[in-house]
């Protein structure tokens, strides 16, 4: 039986000492909560997953999509990957420093797709803030619904200030909603 291309880019991230940890709807589903999507998600901030010779190699039907962010981007880009009946994996490539701390605190867990790192559920928080769209800011009230606003909330209040202040006032927000 091959290994599914999840698991065929997890390996290549760690055959070539690259941090990276599973985010998106596939670490809700680690942390209890279902929601569907095509695509499965890797972040790392090593750029050197942006070079095409890493992904060589990685089998003859693998379509391999880079796009390089420019100076004003907020990712230092994405790879998408894409096999004829598998679900897409797209490595997006972060450029802050605390992203790589989320890299850093991640946490190995077990997966349909076996044993791999998995963001926590607060460093999960953070990334969805900053991506800020309505259904990240839904994500986010169901992690804190399922794993729980106390255990939570103090980690991200006090890690938020990082990001950019949109995300600040959407924290502010959902935080403030469920205090009143």
């Amino acid at each position: 039986m091959s290994s599914s291309l999840l698991r065929r880019v997890h390996e290549r991230l760690a055959e070539s000492g690259i941090p990276h940890a599973l985010i998106g709807a596939a670490a809700l589903a680690i942390y209890g909560i279902s929601r569907s999507t095509f695509d499965q998600d890797l972040l790392v901030t090593d750029r050197r997953a942006l070079h095409p010779t890493i992904w060589a190699d990685l089998g003859d039907s693998v379509a391999v999509d880079i796009r390089r962010g420019d100076d004003d981007d907020p990712l230092a880009g994405v790879v998408r990957l894409v096999s004829p009946g598998e679900r897409d994996v797209d490595i997006v490539v972060g450029r802050h420093e605390w992203q790589r701390r989320i890299l850093d605190e991640a946490i190995l867990r077990d997966t349909p797709e076996g044993t791999m790192p998995v963001v926590s559920p607060e460093g999960l928080v953070l990334l969805k803030l900053y991506a800020g769209a309505p259904q990240d800011l839904w994500d986010i009230e169901q992690l804190r619904t399922v794993v729980g606003g106390p255990a939570l909330d103090p980690a991200v209040s006090h890690r938020v200030q990082s990001l950019p202040p949109q995300a600040r006032a959407a924290w502010t927000r959902l935080t403030s909603k469920s205090d009143g």
